[in-house]
């Protein structure tokens, strides 16, 4: 396998931690809580960009300025929000600074004015091929010791194929495990496989799949998300937040065991890396306590 291909692979390790919680969050607190979950043994962090997040490249420099070793990622920094070449500045900054701890996943994202979200899903994959050929061609700062490491957020097979030929892997998002087998099958084995997997750390079904669903309401209504349901068989799940069979497939819930086995069925089939987002009713939960529990039953250094 390719040099850089294993240099992601490793950096990620096998479990990261996901979180939209510090977008509500001060700066201080989210210092603590990035040490926090780095001192637990998750290898990676991932944090998002959208319509109420903070700026990704200033986000992403807090993370790595916090803390030590942990590999800290973008999922995604997002191309509606920027300039090829201000994207491609921001990724070989990072990369000078940091090297390979810092991982920026890029993806098409979604537009936030709703007047403009016809136009946002035309074409999906040609507006991240050209957008990938003008940031490849920008030449801002010097040129970093360790090059850019670049993942590409995707679902469908051709944005799949993308990730595969024009950036070091995939990172998907708010899939199940098949999905995870079908990706691994068209990336082939060099490509990096990032899997994110939301979880709600509760034995109480009523409760998880009410936490569940009221999270997973707004993505089955994207077009991106619900399309990649209907390939994978669920075109009679997504109304109403999602049926019980498509909320169980997505999210894992139960106890930390039931929790770490969903992670370890998206290893077994094919996911280089799972970064777990644990939610529950509050959005400024990071949910250290789940992620602590959820570290010692996955045996990750740091967490006794």
């Amino acid at each position: 396998m390719g040099a850089d291909h294993e240099a992601v692979r490793a950096r990620l390790g096998r479990v990261g931690a996901w979180t939209f919680a510090f977008d509500a969050l001060q700066a201080g607190d989210v210092r603590d809580a990035a040490a926090a979950i780095e001192s637990l043994g998750y290898s990676a962090l991932w944090v998002p960009e959208g319509g109420s997040s903070r700026e990704i490249f200033a986000h992403l420099s807090l993370l790595l300025a916090a803390t030590s070793g942990i590999t800290v990622c973008s999922g995604i920094a997002n191309i509606t929000a920027r300039h090829p070449e201000a994207m491609a500045g921001g990724a070989r900054t990072l990369a000078d600074a940091y090297g390979e701890r810092a991982v920026v996943g890029i993806g098409i994202g979604h537009q936030y004015t709703a007047g403009r979200r016809r136009q946002e899903w035309e074409d999906p994959i040609g507006r991240m091929a050209a957008y990938l050929d003008q940031m490849d061609a920008a030449r801002m700062g010097p040129d970093p010791e360790v090059p850019v490491r670049r993942v590409i957020a995707a679902l469908g097979p051709r944005m799949l194929r993308v990730a595969a030929s024009r950036a070091l892997g995939a990172h998907t998002y708010f899939v199940p495990v098949e999905h995870t087998a079908r990706a691994r099958e068209l990336l082939g084995r060099e490509p990096v496989l990032a899997v994110e997997q939301t979880a709600v750390l509760s034995v109480d079904p009523a409760v998880a799949r009410g936490i569940a669903r009221a999270w997973a309401a707004d993505y089955l209504e994207l077009p991106n998300y619900a399309n990649n349901w209907r390939r994978l068989g669920y075109e009679n799940d997504l109304g109403d937040g999602g049926t019980d069979r498509l909320i169980d497939a997505a999210i894992a819930w139960g106890d930390a065991s039931e929790v770490a086995t969903r992670v370890r069925e998206h290893l077994d089939a094919g996911a280089d890396h799972v970064c777990l987002q644990m939610i529950s009713e509050l959005d400024e939960d990071v949910g250290l306590p789940a992620l602590r529990e959820l570290a010692g039953e996955l045996h990750l250094t740091g967490s006794t």
